[in-house]
C-alpha cells in the first residue's frame, strides 16, 4: 500500500490490486474490506472519498489486502460477518456462515413460531452449531424458543457462546460438546443442522477460500458426503417431541439420497427448498404417519 492519504485514493488502489490479481468482485470486496476496517458502511466508503486515511489505517489496510491476495476470505480478515440480522464472530474453529444457510432458517421459522404459539415455548437442537448462526437466528426471531447448540469442537462452542452474548441471546442458548447425538439425552421440537456434506475426495479441489480457511471437519462429509446425515436420520426420532421436525442443509446433488436415508428411518419429506442459485439446498422432514 502506497502513501495514499485519502479514502478515494485507497479505494482505487485496493480495487486495482484485487482486480489485477484476478478477483472477479474486486469492487464489491473493496467496499466490504475497507468499510469493515474503517467502521464505514459500503456507501460511505465511496461518498467519503476526501476522508483522510491515517498512517495506522493505511498499515492495517495493507495487511488486510495482503491477506486477501493470499485468498483469505474478506469476512475472516474482518473477524465477523452478518447472518440473518446477527453480527457473528468468526474463528478458525468455525465454518463461515453463508447466505444460503439463511434459507434453512427461513424454512424452519414459521413452524417454530407455530409450535411456540401452540405450546407457549419451543426447544431447538442445532447439531454442529459452529458459530451458532442457525440457532441464534431462530432465537432472535422467536422469543419463546430455547436452543441447545452441539459441536465436536470446543473452540466452535466457545465462539457460539460468545456470539449468543454478543447478540443478547445467551439466556436462551446453551452449548454442549457432542458428536451428533452421542451426548444428547433430551428431546426437541425442532432439530436443525448444516452438517459437513462434501465428499472427502472433493474437499481438496474446493476454492482456496473454503479449503484453506474453513475447518475441514465442517466440510468433509466422508467418502460419499452422507456420513452426518446417516447419524442424524438414524437417531433423530428418539430425540423429537410429538409433531417435531428435522431441517437440514444439503449439497446441490444430494436431495434424493438424503431423502431416502430419512425415509428409511421413518420420516417423510415435508418441504424442499432451493438456494439463490437454483440448487436443492434445504430439506424438512417429519415423522411418517
Amino acid at each position: 500500500m502506497s502513501g495514499a492519504s485519502t479514502l478515494g485514493a485507497v479505494v482505487a488502489e485496493t480495487r486495482a490490486a484485487l482486480h489485477d490479481a484476478g478477483f472477479a468482485d474486486a469492487a464489491i470486496e473493496t467496499r466490504l474490506l475497507l468499510g469493515g476496517l474503517l467502521g464505514l458502511s459500503t456507501t460511505e466508503v465511496f461518498t467519503q472519498a476526501d476522508r483522510p486515511v491515517t498512517g495506522d489505517e493505511r498499515a492495517r489496510i495493507a495487511d488486510a489486502v495482503a491477506r486477501r491476495l493470499k485468498h483469505e476470505p474478506v469476512h475472516r480478515i474482518l473477524g465477523h460477518r452478518e447472518f440473518h440480522g446477527l453480527d457473528l464472530t468468526l474463528s478458525p474453529d468455525t465454518l463461515e456462515p453463508r447466505p444460503d444457510t439463511e434459507i434453512l432458517v427461513d424454512t424452519i421459522l414459521p413452524h417454530l413460531r407455530r409450535i411456540a404459539t401452540e405450546k407457549g415455548s419451543a426447544r431447538i437442537l442445532d447439531l454442529g452449531t459452529g458459530t451458532g448462526a442457525i440457532a441464534l437466528a431462530l432465537l432472535k426471531e422467536c422469543p419463546q424458543a430455547r436452543a441447545l447448540g452441539s459441536d465436536i469442537s470446543p473452540g466452535a462452542l466457545h465462539i457460539a457462546a460468545a456470539n449468543a452474548h454478543l447478540n443478547g441471546l445467551a439466556d436462551r442458548f446453551d452449548t454442549r460438546e457432542s458428536a451428533w447425538f452421542e451426548a444428547i439425552e433430551e428431546s426437541f421440537d425442532i432439530i436443525v443442522s448444516n452438517p459437513p456434506y462434501i465428499p472427502t475426495k472433493v474437499v481438496d479441489a474446493l476454492e482456496p477460500e473454503v479449503r484453506d480457511h474453513d475447518p475441514r471437519a465442517a466440510l468433509d462429509g466422508g467418502e460419499d458426503g452422507l456420513v452426518a446425515y446417516r447419524a442424524i436420520a438414524e437417531n433423530a426420532a428418539q430425540h423429537l417431541l410429538a409433531e417435531g421436525l428435522v431441517g437440514v442443509e444439503i449439497g446441490y446433488d444430494q436431495r434424493q439420497s438424503i431423502t431416502q436415508l430419512f425415509e428409511h428411518s421413518g420420516f417423510s419429506l415435508a418441504e424442499q427448498h432451493r438456494d439463490y442459485g437454483g440448487n436443492d439446498r434445504v430439506l424438512l422432514f417429519r415423522m411418517a404417519v
